[in-house]
């Protein structure tokens, strides 16, 4: 293959921005087309920053973009109860839905970013965008569980150059000083906010209509972004053939590997992971065929991941960092809405607390414009574990009696305390691949969103889990106290029994009604105490975590003032 470099567009093509019309071609009076040879993933550096107002379109865009695929999985996320009455399946059975869009939506990434430097950023955004509008329409004719399957996998697969483009036209608006500080905050506050901001709008738009209008904003959001990408383009970079018939391979077992996972650790907690042998055989084809993916690999010349740069001690000690906080993200995403719905409080009673959620995560990225320095990065990090910790032990205080008015403090700091760690963190990424070299720059931002996805599958697996075993040992107990010589239980069915007078008259299905009641309302106090003991773990794991992060900050201290001591020793 030859290894020219090349523009997004042919010569002919490329409009010079001082002659009329070439506006048509790109709006910014500023744009230019970059010819020189560059390394071929990183964007150029050279241009000037964009005017206030292109800035603020760009910006605008980013949010629209971003906010479209995070709508798009945030509604299956939210929603899989309401789409499998939709689709006349069960709630186990939609959970398929969940998986066929996360899977390419995790594994995509990994070759777009070849498909990217070969076809050119102009493309990469059109066909994606173009792609993810027909996807959003096809969505509003789906019928039943197959077409929805089919419809998934697609939108999974249209939405995974999204994230890309939202970050990529975020920092496209703003000026070299500003891209870190400014960009990165926001960029990610919308990318991950999209399952959040689901949450908030999914009971207006279902209603008592379905999943129309669902499908509809969704296809309109695409639509929307259909003409930002065409009216407002990135700047175009140097082209270069690059792949190669081993990446399909490597692409095949990474996306084997990562399937194989997520469907294991989405329905692990929901079959139970010893009740169904053909989960752990998911897990073991899984870790199989990722190692494959790693060999292979290793031994190419022009691999799609740079394994060994990916295994040096900065990027695990990295990655390390991400997974752990995504894991204690975890209280968050699987936590607090699940014990809502065992509690029976309906989605619309829990718009108020994720608009709340949402508020705090902008905060924070505000936070991290204003004090976000690469030297301040630690102790970002510090606050954010304490913070945590903080707020996961408030929630471990939950009973049945808590609503989500109860957990908006709680709920609200874990936001801000998240938009605290990640951007930071992500700095700390995007330093150490520019330190490498910046083909590297735009290969972290798709691995660790493709990485976050995964950790975001991983840790809300483990997270249910631990409750579901917590929850049948607490269940457990409270049976044992059930028993008809207990007198509380005695009084608890004969004041059921009671209060159902007025409604059942023969005294027996009285009787087996206050039982029903009063089993349920054990069932629901097992829930509780099960979330609590999670809160309360995540609580610890953050301290713990927090500690450990002292005492490191503590030795660099140490270091640095033994390194300005010896030179005062010496005569």
């Amino acid at each position: 293959m030859s290894n020219q470099p090349a523009s997004d567009q042919p010569a002919s093509d490329q409009p010079t921005f001082a002659q009329p019309g070439a506006y048509r071609s790109d709006p910014r009076p500023d744009a230019q087309v970059d010819t020189a040879p560059a390394q071929p993933a990183a964007q150029p550096a050279g241009h000037p920053p964009l005017p206030f107002r292109w800035a603020v379109a760009y910006m605008l865009a980013a949010a629209v973009i971003a906010l479209s695929q995070g709508l798009q999985q945030g509604f299956v996320v939210t929603n899989l109860g309401p789409l499998a009455g939709d689709l006349g399946v069960t709630t186990a059975t939609s959970a398929w839905l969940y998986i066929a869009y996360t899977i390419p939506r995790a594994a995509l990434p990994v070759l777009l970013i070849k498909v990217r430097t070969q076809y050119g950023l102009r493309r990469f955004a059109e066909l994606g965008i173009v792609v993810y509008v027909i996807v959003a329409f096809a969505s509003v004719w789906i019928t039943d569980f197959r077409s929805a399957l089919v419809v998934q996998v697609l939108s999974g697969a249209a939405a995974a150059p999204l994230s890309t483009l939202g970050f990529l036209y975020m920092l496209e608006a703003l000026a070299p000083e500003w891209k870190m500080r400014l960009g990165l905050p926001m960029a990610l506050t919308v990318l991950l906010g999209g399952t959040t901001i689901a949450r908030v709008v999914s009971p207006v738009l279902i209603g008592d209509g379905g999943f129309f209008w669902v499908h509809l904003t969704g296809l309109g959001l695409a639509m929307v972004s259909l003409m930002l990408v065409f009216f407002l383009p990135l700047r175009p970079i140097p082209r270069m053939k690059v792949i190669e018939r081993m990446d399909f391979l490597s692409f095949g077992l990474i996306t084997i590997g990562f399937g194989g996972l997520i469907a294991a650790f989405v329905m692990g907690p929901i079959y139970y992971w010893t009740d169904a042998p053909w989960i752990g055989w998911l897990v073991i084809m899984g870790f199989t065929a990722l190692v494959l993916g790693v060999i292979t690999e290793l031994n190419r010349k022009a691999p799609l991941l740079d394994i060994r740069w990916l295994a040096s001690p900065a990027i695990l000690h990295l990655t390390a960092t991400l997974f752990l906080f995504r894991l204690i993200l975890s209280e968050q995403a699987a936590g607090a809405p699940k014990m809502f719905a065992v509690l029976g409080v309906a989605p619309d009673q829990m718009t108020t607390l994720f608009a709340i959620i949402f508020l705090a995560s902008l905060v924070g990225a505000l936070a991290c414009v204003a004090w976000m320095r690469p030297t301040r990065v630690p102790w970002f990090h510090l606050i954010a574990l304490l913070i945590i910790a903080f707020a996961s032990w408030l929630d471990s205080q939950s009973s049945t009696l808590t609503r989500p008015m109860q957990m908006i403090v709680s709920q609200a700091l874990v936001s801000f305390a998240s938009m605290l760690f990640i951007p930071p963190a992500m700095l700390s990424g995007l330093l150490i691949a520019l330190a490498k070299g910046p083909q590297y720059l735009l290969s972290f931002v798709i691995i660790f969103i493709s990485s976050q996805t995964l950790g975001g599958v991983l840790g809300s697996g483990l997270f249910s889990t631990f409750t579901t075993h917590r929850q049948a040992f607490h269940m457990q107990s409270l049976t044992e106290q059930l028993t008809a010589s207990d007198p509380q239980t005695m009084q608890a069915i004969a004041g059921g029994a009671a209060s159902l007078a007025g409604q059942i008259s023969d005294a027996g299905t009285r009787v087996a009604q206050a039982t029903s009641q009063v089993v349920q309302s054990a069932s629901a106090e097992a829930w509780v105490r099960a979330y609590d003991d999670a809160y309360l773990l995540t609580a610890f794991v953050a301290l713990i975590a927090a500690a450990m992060l002292l005492l490191h900050l503590l030795r660099d201290l140490m270091a640095r003032r033994a390194q300005t001591d010896i030179p005062r020793a010496r005569p």
